[in-house]
């Protein structure tokens, strides 16, 4: 949705790569503004996309996982994550990252939401897909790189990880809240 008076896109008078990796890219971009301002060093992160799912089991329980993330130095609940590989579609890379994680797959799988981590300085986005009905298919079939806990959650538990801060990781909890708030049936939900 645009109206019109949004603010015009800048013009990027220079980008330079400062550091590139497979999974991250940093660029400094020199920006015009259309009011004339000038910005000479504008950080932008270039991640691919990325995807996370509510996993629902088929007698109501929620799929999450647990992990130790180094920047904040400490362990939260998490819904299974991942990155889209390169030519890769999002709603494939979100099936094949709950089986590597969790173990868990099948089920009916809808997009739930899209979401930016920063649109001021990130890329990319992160694609949330509800999957319900999934069963234990196999053991999870983690990445050297990975240490995961599966935690099978009800709703009310859900919901209780997110409001007492044990879920902390923003594109995990808003999903979550959304399926939540959904299928809570309440009439503001259903209003939407």
């Amino acid at each position: 949705m645009t109206h019109e008076n949004d603010p015009r896109p800048w013009q990027v008078e220079n980008a330079e790569y400062i550091f590139q990796v497979p999974w991250l890219n940093v660029r400094k971009d020199a920006v015009r503004m259309a009011n004339g301002g000038y910005i000479p060093d504008y950080f932008i992160l270039e991640y691919p996309d990325w995807i996370n799912v509510v996993a629902v089991t088929t007698d109501g329980q929620l799929v999450l996982i647990r992990q130790y993330r180094h920047g904040i130095a400490d362990v939260h609940y998490e819904l299974c994550a991942g990155v889209v590989d390169a030519g890769e579609e999002p709603l494939a890379a979100a099936q094949r990252e709950l089986l590597e994680e969790t173990g868990f797959g099948g089920g009916h799988w809808e997009p739930l939401m899209t979401l930016s981590a920063n649109p001021g300085t990130h890329t990319n986005v992160n694609h949330s897909f509800l999957a319900t009905g999934v069963e234990l298919k196999q053991a999870p079939a983690l990445e050297a790189t990975e240490e995961i806990t599966v935690h099978l959650v009800s709703p009310k538990q859900a919901r209780e990880i997110v409001e007492n801060g044990g879920m902390i990781q923003a594109l995990c909890a808003a999903p979550l809240l959304k399926y939540l708030w959904a299928s809570t049936g309440s009439a503001a939900a259903k209003a939407l």
